[in-house]
């Protein structure tokens, strides 16, 4: 579970970027890549972080679409970029 700081630290928007060629970011049902992938997201999604927390080597972010707030999932935070 993510520790409070951390979560708070990360909320606001950011971007999608760094996935390679025609890539898509995958959006999880869960912070994991053992949950299903809800969409494929590419370079230049908008997204609102709403927390964060670790599991093992990799941050995990719940994230909500800018321009569909209520596709709601989990994204790797490598991908990140404030905005």
């Amino acid at each position: 579970m993510a520790l409070p700081a951390l979560a708070d630290s990360w909320r606001g928007s950011y971007e999608v970027t760094g996935v390679k060629g025609g890539d898509m970011l995958k959006m999880r049902e869960g912070p994991g890549v053992g949950y299903k992938v809800i969409v494929g997201l590419p370079n230049g999604t908008r997204v609102k972080v709403q927390s964060c927390q670790r599991l093992g080597n990799t941050r995990w972010c719940e994230v909500t679409l800018e321009r569909a707030r209520g596709l709601k999932g989990y994204v790797s935070e490598s991908y990140l970029r404030e905005k």
